[in-house]
């Protein structure tokens, strides 16, 4: 995979010697999860442990929707700290030099528990109610970081209305598909006449939000039937709530949304929540050819709720016209 960024054990000793004179490395392990950066576990002679996290050395495998992105992970994980109750991991050392690795890396706190995604099928109904109800909790919670202007968080653009930030991000993801020929089954004319049409959904939305974007359960650690941290930041925003992952349509469900403290949906917001789908499924699309995966899966699955959702879009709007 183009972004894996693998270091030898003399370069990560010497990145350890930097951010940590006083330690000397007893084990590194990488950690096989995740699909973009390289992690690995370090365990220290006297049994501490930390995280290490190497992005790759260029943007090669990058969406152009992905900008600076260890930056604005650092960045999140910091205001969340400052903000919010519930844990991040905390950073010990960030090194953007890249005078020890051709990529920027940062060390940080080990995070107690075990990945959710490891073991969600195997935990009982209601541990798996409990953890969804406080992800929903967590995701009400980063509403109160807040931004008056609209952008990514690695980036220093930023936009004063929604509709433009999202409207960039939407046409970001065509262009990179188009690069890469990425057949993505639809008229993409059509979809950003669409967009234009239906552009002012978004004005009714006065100012951004932190918002994760990707809180999967991958993402999510867990100890017990609760949460014991959330990770992987680089794609944080600032945009509407309704963005983050656990909003689609393929994840969104009533305990989750009890938790965030919504249960209805005005006809606006659903609009809005299509839009969403649309992006994260491009993205999961196009993403599989930048990121040089050679199991195409996921771009077939994310095509296929793709056209679903433009299906579900089209078959609304002719409703809605008859009806008028």
């Amino acid at each position: 995979m183009i972004t894996k960024n693998r270091q030898s054990d003399s370069t990560i000793n010497e990145m350890i010697k930097k951010a940590f004179p006083e330690k000397t490395a007893a084990c590194i392990k990488e950690l096989t999860e995740g699909m973009c950066n390289v992690t690995y576990n370090i365990t220290f002679s006297d049994g501490d442990e930390c995280i290490l996290k190497i992005a790759a050395k260029d943007t090669t495998g990058n969406t152009s929707n992905e900008i600076c992105l260890m930056a604005a992970e650092v960045n999140a994980m910091q205001l969340v700290r400052e903000k919010c109750s519930f844990k991040v991991a905390d950073v010990f050392a960030y090194d953007c030099s890249k005078t020890i690795c051709d990529g920027d890396y940062f060390f940080m706190e080990k995070l107690p528990g075990v990945n959710y995604s490891f073991i969600k099928e195997q935990l009982p109904d209601e541990a798996n109610q409990k953890i969804t109800h406080e992800i929903g909790e967590i995701s009400r919670q980063l509403c109160t970081i807040t931004n008056p202007r609209f952008g990514f968080l690695g980036d220093t653009k930023r936009f004063d209305c929604l509709s433009d930030f999202v409207q960039t991000m939407l046409q970001n993801l065509i262009n990179d598909a188009q690069k890469k020929n990425v057949d993505l089954g639809c008229d993409i004319n059509k979809l950003t006449e669409e967009f234009e049409k239906e552009k002012y959904i978004f004005d009714e939305v006065p100012f951004a939000t932190l918002v994760h974007w990707d809180m999967w359960e991958g993402n999510v650690f867990v100890e017990g039937d609760h949460v014991s941290g959330i990770i992987d930041w680089e794609r944080a925003m600032w945009g509407e709530a309704f963005m983050d992952d656990r909003f689609r349509k393929h994840n969104r469900n009533t305990t989750f949304l009890e938790g965030f403290g919504k249960q209805d949906f005005t006809d606006t917001e659903l609009k809005r929540l299509r839009w969403y789908d649309i992006i994260l499924y491009l993205t999961m699309m196009t993403e599989v050819f930048y990121r040089g995966f050679e199991d195409k899966g996921q771009y077939y699955w994310s095509k296929e709720q793709f056209l679903s959702v433009l299906e579900e879009s089209k078959k609304i709007r002719e409703k809605s016209g008859a009806s008028t």
